[in-house]
């Protein structure tokens, strides 16, 4: 085969054998691995490739694992998930749990172990009675990162993010770092687990009250994530709950499940069990009637789509003017998105923040919204918080390119080129699909070929792959 058919056919082989999904950044290190794996089994690659794909070869599979794991984390990881978890969702699902007196839970790709304690320690400080019985599942690929798992001793490093008085309660100093204590240790147990196989006890139907699966699903092939969110989803209780990671998004309205927002952090809640005491509330559509007070004028077709032109046309003024005056009639959010927009290019920053920050609070499953307000915080020099909003732009809405694309720009500033990487990888896969409107709207006056010009560069420019 010709060297681009053999780095076709690993692909091909990496996504059927363990359903993981490579970009073509990565090129490079599949290139090297193919040819190391080779000539450790003394084969040339074409032969290494036709027996990797003729029959079963788990332990060679067992080394592309461990050779192609991203095993990054630490304890407590994204504090404001497990706030969302230890003050929502587990005292909800403790008093489902009155009868049983018992909590599961699971950490999906749970790399050195790290989640699953966290997940632990938490359910032992939210748990009503000391007879309660707390339990955690962790399950990974890599037998590597498992074997540190079971050990449970961590360096400083990975308990940053830990808590003073959890640190103090729930580990131990020993040999230069800390390992969890023993009474936490009996609440976990780990198991090797291709997710891209079906295991029907694993993931038996009505198990678990809590699925952590963060920063996976970007990893794996279409196929294979819609298979492991339908059995994440029909192995969570009625009523349970899925967090997934920042660059993880199921959209907002997925099969089964309902989007829950608070804590700044948003994740989901299986249809069914007790009703909720808080949830997102969700606005009628954007062109549905809605008589308010005129902190916008509502603007006709014809209007908009001329305001839309001068817009393209970097005609900001021109544009705000014909937007801006008093019109009778129905408001609809598309014309006081428009608006917002409108503001932002003029400098009017205050009166453009205030309007998104209207938009978003009336209706939390906007990204277009989060995504305003974003780009208006960002040059107000509130980045931290213009991060936020680009994640809950980019989390409600999978396929919205141009907030992938800043969280990319923005990680890149910060010096976090493996993050950057990630987004600006995303973005450009989406930026061929973007909306047109989008483009206009948020593209800061570049069209779709210049973004994806400028994000291929960026990317290029991470330097993150051989």
């Amino acid at each position: 085969m010709s060297p681009t058919a053999t780095a076709a056919r690993f692909r091909e082989l990496l996504a059927r054998l363990l359903g993981w999904t490579f970009a073509d950044n990565d090129a490079q290190q599949l290139s090297t691995l193919l040819q190391s794996r080779a000539d450790e089994n003394g084969m040339s690659k074409d032969a290494y490739l036709a027996r990797l794909g003729a029959r079963r070869w788990d332990s060679e599979l067992t080394v592309l694992v461990e050779r192609l794991s991203i095993t990054e984390t630490y304890c407590f990881r994204h504090g404001e998930q497990f706030a969302a978890l230890r003050e929502d969702a587990l005292p909800e699902r403790a008093v489902a749990r009155a009868s049983q007196r018992t909590l599961r839970m699971m950490s999906v790709a749970c790399s050195s172990g790290e989640e699953a304690y966290s997940l632990a320690i938490t359910g032992r400080q939210v748990r009503p009675d000391p007879d309660w019985i707390i339990s955690v599942t962790g399950v990974d690929a890599n037998p590597l990162v498992l074997r540190k798992a079971e050990a449970a001793w961590y360096s400083a490093w990975s308990l940053r993010e830990t808590p003073d008085q959890v640190r103090r309660r729930w580990f131990r100093a020993e040999n230069g770092g800390f390992r969890v204590v023993d009474e936490i240790r009996k609440l976990v147990r780990f198991q090797r687990t291709n997710v891209a196989e079906p295991d029907d006890d694993l993931w038996r139907s009505g198990q678990y009250d809590v699925i952590f699966c963060r920063n996976l699903l970007m990893y794996l092939t279409p196929a294979v994530t819609s298979a492991l969110v339908a059995r994440m989803t029909d192995a969570l209780v009625p009523g349970g709950y899925l967090f997934l990671g920042h660059t993880d998004s199921l959209g907002s309205d997925p099969v089964g499940l309902e989007l829950r927002h608070t804590h700044q952090s948003f994740y989901y809640r299986r249809a069914g069990g007790p009703t909720p005491a808080q949830r997102i509330s969700s606005l009628p559509e954007a062109d549905e009637p809605r008589m308010v007070p005129a902190a916008a004028p509502p603007v006709d077709n014809n209007t908009y789509e001329r305001a839309l032109d001068l817009l393209r046309q970097e005609r900001f003024a021109d544009a705000l003017a014909l937007v801006d005056g008093p019109r009778p009639g129905p408001l609809r959010r598309r014309d006081r998105l428009l608006h917002g927009v409108l503001l932002a290019q003029a400098g009017r920053l205050d009166e453009a923040i205030a309007l998104a920050r209207r938009l978003s609070d009336e209706n939390g499953l906007n990204p277009d919204a989060h995504q305003l307000l974003g780009l208006c915080l960002e040059d107000g020099s509130a980045v931290a918080e213009a991060i936020g909003q680009y994640r809950l732009a980019a989390y409600l809405d999978p396929g919205f390119a141009l907030p992938r694309m800043r969280l990319g720009q923005l990680a890149r500033r910060q010096g976090d080129d493996r993050a950057a990487a990630g987004e600006l990888e995303r973005a450009l896969e989406l930026l061929a699909r973007e909306d047109d409107e989008r483009i206009t709207l948020f593209g800061g006056g570049f069209g779709r070929i210049a973004l994806t010009v400028q994000c291929r560069s960026e990317l290029d420019a991470c330097g993150v792959y051989p």
